[in-house]
């Protein structure tokens, strides 16, 4: 009986066990609930995020579009613990980052997760590295801070990780300084920096800005290899319709600080809802097209954050997320069904 109980207690340890390691592999990497950061200024309280919830998984390339001043690179900071307070504060939401809400952590804890467990790619190079210090000790301060390396380690393991950006003689490069460097090779610095503890996650907002189109499609190609590679995630934060069709697995658009539409890359592009999302891909040149056909315009102009934001066709104030396609979601009005989707624009 004592060896059937034992036995027995084993069993649903083991049972137990693995339903625990089954949940902890499919608990997304990164869930941001439900998440509000406003700037409160002399003209009013702007609502740069208003209440904005999704997920990244692990090894997963998401990509978040929308127009300048939509709230992606708010959100992005938000994350981050970023916002300049004041005038900027996160008022409401989690993001749960392993377990953990990160808005609840005191700034040294941040400091422990920011470059060691998040990192992220600014939008412009020359603006993050420091441009008294060479390159060479922007990647090793990082590396003895959060590795605990000493100086010849760092230094092996900072030309290593230029060898793998794609610079050339990267062990004389670690002693130039960021204007030494062209903006494409800046922003493999930076991408280097990000990659340098290992991250979970990075996070690139706006990646290849200010870049020709040939650096960009470099650039990308290197953030999407070196995440299968080494399993991190990507969240890329972009205004370029391009670069989601071919690097993203999953795609939010943002409008007026919220999410209007979500769904696979795929999904996305082949069957848009939402009229934001079908003006920004039919604002798209194609050069499949024979016969030249003027670009469509979205109406009107978007909204100003600091005051109520009503659909135009309906005057729903909030939207609500409805899936209309298997992991596909549209925000929809609240007190008009028949809308297309919650699309406040201001048309005067």
């Amino acid at each position: 009986m004592l060896f059937y109980i034992e036995c027995n207690g084993l069993y649903n340890w083991v049972i137990n066990r693995k339903v625990t390691e089954r949940l902890i592999k499919l608990a997304p990497l990164i869930e941001v609930k439900d998440l509000k950061t406003h700037f409160f200024t002399p003209a009013g309280v702007v609502k740069a995020v208003n209440g904005i919830s999704y997920s990244v998984d692990e090894g997963e390339v998401v990509a978040i579009v929308g127009e300048s001043g939509c709230g992606k690179s708010v959100g992005a900071m938000s994350i981050m613990q970023l916002i300049p307070n004041p005038p900027g504060r996160i008022v409401n939401g989690e993001v749960l980052f392993q377990g953990k809400d990160l808005t609840q952590l005191s700034d040294a804890e941040m400091r422990e997760i920011r470059g060691n467990k998040i990192a992220m790619v600014f939008q412009e190079p020359m603006t993050s590295l420091n441009p008294v210090l060479t390159v060479g000790r922007q990647l090793t301060e990082t590396l003895e801070l959060h590795e605990g390396m000493n100086e010849d380690e760092s230094r092996a393991r900072a030309t290593e990780l230029l060898e793998m950006v794609g610079i050339p003689d990267p062990d004389s490069r670690l002693d130039d300084y960021p204007h030494q460097f062209s903006g494409g090779m800046r922003q493999r610095v930076m991408i280097a920096m990000a990659l340098s503890c290992n991250p979970d996650l990075i996070i690139a907002d706006e990646p290849t800005t200010a870049l020709d189109v040939t650096i960009q499609a470099q650039i990308l190609e290197l953030m999407q290899k070196l995440s299968k590679e080494t399993g991190t995630a990507l969240i890329i934060i972009t205004h370029n319709l391009g670069v989601v069709a071919r690097y993203a697995h999953r795609v939010i658009v943002m409008y007026a600080g919220k999410i209007v539409e979500t769904a696979s890359a795929v999904e996305l592009y082949t069957n848009p809802q939402h009229p934001y999302t079908k003006g920004l891909l039919n604002s798209v040149p194609r050069l499949d097209e024979r016969v030249a056909t003027r670009l469509e315009a979205v109406e009107g102009m978007p909204p100003n954050l600091s005051k109520p934001t009503l659909c135009q066709t309906c005057d729903s104030p909030e939207p609500i997320l409805v899936e209309v396609n298997e992991n596909h979601w549209v925000a929809k009005c609240s007190n008009d069904s028949s809308c297309d989707g919650w699309f406040p624009r201001d048309l005067e």
